[in-house]
């Protein structure tokens, strides 16, 4: 039985992967703070119901900048693969706690690849790094990518760099197999409200239940590729079944506007929207309302972008060039983008109508006499 052990367990390509690899057989070890920075309720429900009802499942509690431990847990477990996904990533965080991030994200990687070398299992072991896609240039600037900007002055992208860089530098100092994944937005329904997508998902859904009025947005025109997170769990694992060690990038390769999801999301709630106006002054009204659950009439304004934070020239998007994944890996994603948005529609439309539910029954309770 092979035994992996993955970084940043509590996140959901961590969860995802988990999962795969629980499906292939692995016993599988999972490394999280004592305290997160940022909560994650929703996917511990998840892990109740699956990962720790596994008996190959272990979690371990440990600072992921603790060498000491890092090794400790190293000699104990002995790992054949390693899937280090822990990182301080969450938008706001890195400029709110910039040495915080460098400390995690950095020192992480760097006690992994030492506690490695550490414990003799450089010739033994296989490590995957989650990089970040704006990292992918330099990662294959031989390859495929076309020039994009790095980003550097993000906090998080800087370290994410430095990470794969340190990778490349074991790699070819050490002889280790150790490969840089760059990873595009990827959801699962389970994660919470941290995201674009799951604020896009969520309010439509708590608007179509009359439980929120508008959803505000910073832009409409933003272009994104959204892919599937069980779909980048399998290829993450195929990049640690490979020969030679080498980078990827994984994506759908398809950009779609915020205003295209906005318009797919509301469109699986039976609701036809009509975009007017440019700019900051742009919103989304109701056209046509065919489910008749739903209080929602023609004209209704229910999308609008909040001028407080409106970006008028956002970073210019790159389009994902992963034929090197799709030819080498044998990997392609399995959901579109209208099977993403239909799965999690549902998710949270069965989520916030038990909520509504209660809601009518407190309220009914609180009217009957004494």
């Amino acid at each position: 039985m092979k035994r992996a052990l993955i970084t940043g367990i509590k996140g959901q390509d961590g969860f995802s992967l988990a999962e795969l690899l629980l499906e292939k057989g692995y016993e599988v070890h999972g490394i999280k703070r004592h305290a997160s920075l940022f909560s994650y309720e929703r996917a511990d429900v998840s892990y109740q119901a699956g990962c720790l009802n596994n008996v190959s499942f272990n979690l371990h509690y440990a600072d992921l900048t603790d060498a000491a431990t890092l090794t400790r847990l190293m000699q104990e477990i002995q790992p054949d693969e390693i899937y280090n996904l822990g990182a301080v990533s969450y938008m706001s965080a890195p400029f709110e706690t910039p040495e915080y991030t460098v400390e995690v994200n950095n020192l992480c990687t760097l006690r992994i690849l030492e506690a490695v070398c550490a414990t003799n299992l450089v010739n033994s072991v296989r490590i995957y790094q989650a990089a970040a896609p704006q990292t992918s240039n330099a990662l294959q600037r031989q390859a495929e990518s076309k020039p994009k900007s790095q980003h550097t002055s993000f906090p998080y992208i800087t370290t994410k760099l430095s990470c794969s860089q340190l990778i490349a530098k074991y790699r070819a100092a050490n002889g280790l197999y150790a490969c840089n994944g760059s990873l595009f937005n990827y959801e699962i329904p389970r994660r919470g409200e941290t995201t674009l997508i799951h604020k896009i998902i969520q309010g439509s859904v708590r608007i179509a239940l009359g439980l929120q009025g508008t959803l505000y947005l910073d832009s409409l025109e933003a272009r994104h590729d959204w892919g599937y997170s069980q779909d980048y769990a399998e290829a993450i694992w195929r990049v640690l079944q490979q020969e030679t060690p080498e980078d990827y990038v994984i994506a759908t390769a398809v950009m779609t506007t915020v205003r295209e999801f906005v318009r797919l999301t509301f469109a699986e709630l039976g609701v036809d929207l009509v975009f007017q106006g440019d700019d900051a002054g742009e919103v989304g009204y109701v056209a046509t309302c065919h489910n008749h659950d739903f209080a929602l009439m023609p004209g209704q304004t229910v999308v609008a972008i909040d001028s407080a934070y409106y970006r008028a020239h956002t970073v210019e998007p790159s389009l994902a060039e992963a034929s090197k994944s799709r030819r080498q890996l044998g990997w392609k994603p399995r959901h579109n983008l209208h099977l993403l948005v239909q799965e999690m529609v549902q998710h949270d439309l069965r989520l916030f109508s038990r909520q509504t539910s209660l809601i009518k029954s407190s309220q009914q309770a609180l009217l009957q006499p004494n």
